[in-house]
């Protein structure tokens, strides 16, 4: 299937027309209006710094099931003894900044200064949202993603002690079951994820789970209720 070139207008492609690795479209912008729309569309951003912006949409999607987190017994273990402190929306920037600078040094990052200002855009609009991890005063670990509707969109998190991510995405999950979201999107499958419980499942099953989320196409969706 052809690779679509995306026009100036905030418009895409049905996914249907993805390649088989989930490769849709090339080009546009990183505009809010565009993200959002994309991200609504079951669509996300993901390209190397120097490359041309690359949208995606894999078949099947990676997801959490917000009942079917794993928790290991050396983490259950961890969060009894309360070693961290977490936070909501406190060090956003710092968050992004970290997974930055941890994915550079590890395999390059996607996360480009052009990425990070839509991000912060989008987090100021009320959009995207981090969860941060502290020890002893020091940001050790965390996350962020996107929330529209009753479905989190996770984009990348960070360690710089054991487990810290960990927790990071425990307190998330409790967060967005007591607030009754439909699922945590994961993206792409990794083994890391994988051992926390997040699996596989078909695109068109996707895209209905964000309908029923209350996630409806539109390049300016609903708010989630993440406060």
């Amino acid at each position: 299937m052809p690779v679509y070139q995306l026009i100036a207008d905030p418009v895409f492609p049905p996914v249907e027309l993805a390649e088989e690795g989930g490769l849709l479209a090339v080009g546009g912008d990183l505009n809010p209006q565009r993200l959002l729309l994309a991200y609504s569309m079951g669509i996300f951003p993901w390209f190397n710094e120097g490359d041309p912006i690359l949208w995606w949409s894999p078949d099947p999607r990676f997801i959490l099931e917000l009942n079917e987190l794993r928790i290991s017994r050396s983490l259950a273990k961890i969060l009894r003894r309360k070693l961290f402190t977490v936070t909501f929306d406190q060090a956003f920037e710092q968050v992004i900044d970290a997974c930055a600078g941890v994915r550079a040094q590890a395999e390059g990052t996607w996360i480009t200064p052009e990425m990070k200002a839509s991000y912060l855009r989008l987090h100021e609009m009320g959009h995207a949202h981090s969860a941060e991890i502290w020890r002893d005063g020091d940001l050790v670990g965390g996350l962020y993603g996107v929330c529209l509707g009753r479905c989190f969109f996770g984009e990348s998190m960070f360690h710089r002690v054991t487990d810290a991510s960990k927790v990071a995405l425990v307190a998330l999950v409790e967060r967005l079951k007591a607030r009754d979201f439909e699922l945590l999107d994961c993206q792409m499958a990794s083994a890391h994820l994988s051992s926390l419980g997040a699996r596989a499942i078909p695109r068109n099953a996707f895209l209905q789970r964000l309908r029923r989320g209350g996630v409806m196409p539109s390049a300016h969706p609903q708010t989630g209720d993440f406060s």
